[in-house]
């Protein structure tokens, strides 16, 4: 019979998309690593991966292992976590998918978890608010940081964490009197640097622009939001960004941060947690440990 190994290997073939280099994760050889999959497609009776020269991805029956080859292995996580609750520190993995925006205010979690389960690991991944429910539905992430304006999958349980507002950062060059705050419309007209029409960052400014009548034009697109912020400290481009990250950035002297009025722009960001039983500890330290990095 299969077993948690098999689980964790199969995952790794995922990720790395290579036998070598998901063997070399595991810390096992690479002929050891291919026939322990052989052996798990024998004990299933389907093939798992598509075998040429070369790893060519995982077969549809591979793709359902290992939806549930990721289930398994958080649940084992989470019976670790729920045993190690009387020692009051969990241990195990947690993984979270955040949107670019949030980033900065998800980095503050890792210090304040540690403090009290220094041995709970945190990734911190980049994705999409798309990414991010999809993650959620094939237990590739444990949590997520997203927007919840949007419809929420029923299988997903969403907790407020802040309302995202919306900055204007641009080169101070750009204005010959340097204004206290700046409209939507006024914005429109300088030189852009958005995110790319993938992030759902990006299709809230556009419904913003979109409502007022106007069609914008950015200079450069970008799904990196350090990106679009080396544009802003070079003179080259304004971009928009949450309120959130204003205090979190280095911003120079050459460049300014204005608050994006008529209209005023709200959209909540929440804490995206799966519908689970039993509900894993981990879940209870991430909403403290958020509840401590919003004060």
């Amino acid at each position: 019979m299969f077993d948690l190994r098999d689980m964790q290997l199969l995952v790794a073939l995922k990720r790395h998309g290579h036998f070598g280099r998901a063997a070399m994760e595991c810390g096992i050889s690479q002929p050891a690593f291919s026939s322990r999959i052989r052996n798990l497609e024998l004990e299933l009776d389907v093939s798992l991966v598509q075998r040429g020269n070369r790893f060519m991805g995982l077969t549809p029956e591979g793709e359902i292992a290992l939806k549930w080859a990721r289930k398994m292995l958080l649940d084992a996580d989470g019976m670790r976590q729920e045993l190690t609750v009387s020692t009051k520190t969990l241990e195990g993995n947690l993984v979270i998918g955040v949107i670019p925006t949030a980033l900065a205010v998800a980095a503050r979690l890792p210090s304040i978890i540690a403090k009290a389960h220094p041995k709970l690991r945190i990734e911190i991944t980049s994705a999409s608010s798309t990414e991010i429910k999809r993650g959620l539905e094939d237990f590739s992430f444990n949590a997520g940081i997203s927007y919840i304006d949007d419809n929420v999958p029923a299988s997903v349980e969403a907790i407020f964490f802040y309302p995202e507002t919306y900055y204007l950062l641009a080169p101070r060059h750009l204005f010959e009197t340097p204004p206290a705050a700046i409209r939507w419309a006024d914005a429109a007209r300088l030189p852009l640097c958005l995110l790319s029409r993938t992030m759902r960052n990006r299709r809230i400014i556009e419904e913003v622009f979109t409502e007022l009548g106007i069609s914008i034009d950015p200079v450069m697109e970008t799904n990196a939001l350090t990106v679009s912020l080396a544009q802003v400290e070079n003179g080259y481009t304004a971009t928009i960004v949450p309120e959130a990250l204003i205090g979190m950035l280095p911003i120079s002297a050459q460049v300014l941060a204005l608050e994006l009025i008529e209209p005023e722009v709200r959209r909540s960001v929440g804490l995206l947690l799966p519908n689970r039983t039993p509900v894993p500890p981990a879940h209870k330290v991430l909403l403290d440990a958020i509840a401590l990095a919003v004060r």
